[in-house]
């Protein structure tokens, strides 16, 4: 448990080298989430970073009996126990028993097999328990080159590491992808230090979930409607406008004609650059998003800035991308098709299945939930409802479980509804409810970052959200994204009722993941009083 640090890497590629089976935990996991992680997978030795870390492994350090070892990085050693030793301990003890028994660790190395476990990832556990993913050192091998081969990246990878190293797709690009084709990559000890790292480190890949793109696309959208010059704001919206006609000619099977082409790059090096540099990602030439569906506008809106971002599909369980968009395989609102080697079909009800080289052999431990993710001819089931188009593109519907039926039948996919919501500037979150219910309810949270920002702007004297989660211009705004989302959504998906709430939801707070999807079952319990008020309205 650390982040996003060198100890970090190094401690991983270290015990990987010496043929163990490594493992990263999401750093907001509870103490009863740790001691049942740790009593699962009976690890021998834990490296913590922090006194909060340690706090969380307290419970699971004293039930444990298999750790033999606690290696504190910036913690130090307590004396009264034998199995803590400190970061510096560790490297100076082996390098003096690497001196001795080089040849030890050669054959540790050598004897590893492609069938061998290289890891186990916890999901983050959305539903139930977490789960221990088994991949092997072939599936990510694999996966990192056939990936990267539908990608069509050429040229240095300089790139940001700040996803947590629990998440696969953080592993595989932070970690095992520059193992296998060299990086430089840049780690970010906190994700809030991000936009800050994109205009210093300039990456030529990039990576970002849904969120970090929305984020991204409110912070210019803001910055845009601030401009007070109403000719300068026509300017950008007609570039971006040629931006987006441009990406659009690239999607699959067409290419810009010579006319549109004069056009963009025209409107590219007057303008669509100079914004691009202003986010830091001038240099970059491969851009993805993955972890949830990518909502479209926010696809349409990077297009207009000139920038292709490529949706790609995929799980833990089949050790991140089975489907990829990329340079030849590109297509807004989708997820790609499957890279090569991969097999993708749809069930009778609509579930996506996947097949091939990079799906995990199961949970550790855990034949029977094994035995439900796995059929017998090996086709993995993502728990996704998803539509295959007749190119072979793949749209994410939603998650099977997450799929509301209201009580007249009518099923709705609830990202659908939630994306239109977040599209205005200062919504955060969205949770959309209805299940077994006559119709659609949301409650909603202010964005932490914008919200404050435009209450100055309209001379409001708070920039406390549960204020201004009250305060008559901000519902006021909510009410407009409410109607703004149900004019593009049919009768039955339209929210009928709504509420804004005074607080934030965070991985702390335990409504999202650690990688920002939402715990639909933890906020339909904190806000149980909040649904069942909306439907007494």
């Amino acid at each position: 448990m650390a982040g996003n640090r060198i100890e970090h890497v190094l401690a991983d590629l270290g015990a990987v080298h010496a043929a163990a089976v490594t493992m990263s935990v999401y750093n907001t996991l509870s103490p009863d989430q740790v001691a049942y992680v740790a009593d699962h997978a009976q690890p021998t030795v834990v490296v913590l970073e922090t006194a909060d870390h340690l706090a969380r492994w307290e419970r699971a350090l004293a039930e444990t009996p298999s750790i033999r070892r606690v290696v504190l990085v910036d913690v130090p050693a307590p004396e009264d126990d034998d199995r803590f030793v400190t970061w510096e301990e560790l490297v100076a003890a082996g390098a003096a028993w690497r001196a001795d028994h080089a040849s030890d660790l050669i054959e540790r190395a050598a004897a590893i097999k492609p069938e061998d476990p290289l890891t186990i990832l916890y999901t983050s556990g959305t539903t139930g328990s977490p789960k221990g993913v088994v991949l092997s050192h072939h599936s990510v091998l694999y996966e990192c080159f056939c990936s990267l081969d539908v990608a069509g990246v050429e040229g240095d990878n300089e790139t940001i590491s700040y996803l947590p190293f629990a998440h696969i797709a953080e592993r595989s690009l932070g970690m095992y992808i520059p193992q296998t084709h060299g990086a430089h990559v840049h780690l970010i000890a906190d994700p809030a230090l991000l936009l800050g790292a994109l205009g210093e480190v300039r990456p030529t890949r990039f990576f970002g979930v849904p969120r970090v793109w929305e984020k991204i696309r409110t912070g210019v959208a803001a910055k845009l409607a601030a401009e007070a010059d109403p000719e300068k704001r026509a300017q950008v919206e007609q570039a971006m406008a040629v931006g987006l006609e441009y990406v659009e000619a690239q999607e699959y099977g067409a290419t810009p004609s010579p006319e549109l082409t004069a056009r963009y790059e025209a409107v590219d090096g007057a303008l669509l650059g100079f914004l691009r540099a202003l986010l830091g990602l001038d240099r970059c030439e491969w851009a993805a998003s993955a972890a949830a569906p990518m909502p479209l506008e926010v696809a349409r809106f990077f297009a207009g800035l000139g920038m292709r971002i490529y949706d790609v599909y995929g799980m833990t369980e089949t050790c991140a991308a089975v489907t990829a968009c990329g340079p030849d395989q590109f297509r807004l609102g989708t997820v790609g098709r499957a890279l090569p080697g991969i097999e993708i079909r749809i069930a009778e009800d609509g579930e996506i299945l996947a097949r091939g080289p990079v799906t995990s052999d199961g949970y550790y431990r855990q034949e029977e939930a094994t035995r439900q993710l796995i059929d017998e001819d090996g086709w993995v089931h993502t728990g996704d409802i998803g539509e295959l188009d007749d190119d072979g593109f793949l749209k994410v519907v939603d998650r099977k479980k997450e799929m509301i039926i209201t009580s007249s039948g009518k099923n709705i996919a609830p990202s659908n509804v939630e994306n239109l919501l977040k599209e205005s500037p200062i919504v955060g979150h969205a949770l959309v409810f209805g299940e077994a219910r006559p119709y659609v309810v949301a409650v909603l949270t202010l964005d932490p970052e914008i919200a404050p920002v435009v209450a100055d702007r309209l001379g409001v004297g708070s920039a406390d959200l549960a204020e201004l989660a009250q305060h008559p211009a901000f519902l006021d705004m909510a009410q407009q994204a409410v109607d703004a989302a149900n004019a593009r959504l049919s009768r039955p998906e339209q929210v009928k009722a709504w509420e804004l709430l005074p607080v934030e939801w965070t991985a702390e707070s335990e409504e999202l993941t650690p990688t920002l999807k939402l715990k639909r079952r933890v906020v339909h319990a904190k806000y149980a009083d909040v649904l069942d008020r909306l439907y007494a309205r």
